[in-house]
């Protein structure tokens, strides 16, 4: 499945939830916000929210400090 992630074109396993992207990438899910096709979707989705072809994923990361 190809779709566009933070603004670059990539390639993976079909059928990805957001949840299933996340581990792919190794981010730990809770510190993480997902826009899909410029909707945010709220982390009680991220289990059930499958990929599609095409879609247009921002990953924002939280970064702790002070």
């Amino acid at each position: 499945m190809n779709i566009v992630l933070n603004g670059t074109p990539t390639t993976l396993p079909s059928s990805l939830s957001i949840s299933g992207l996340l581990a792919h990438l190794t981010m730990e899910a809770r510190r993480v916000a997902v826009e899909v096709n410029q909707e945010i979707v709220p982390r009680s989705q991220h289990d059930t929210h499958l990929l599609a072809e095409g879609d247009q994923v921002e990953l924002v990361h939280a970064m702790g400090g002070g």
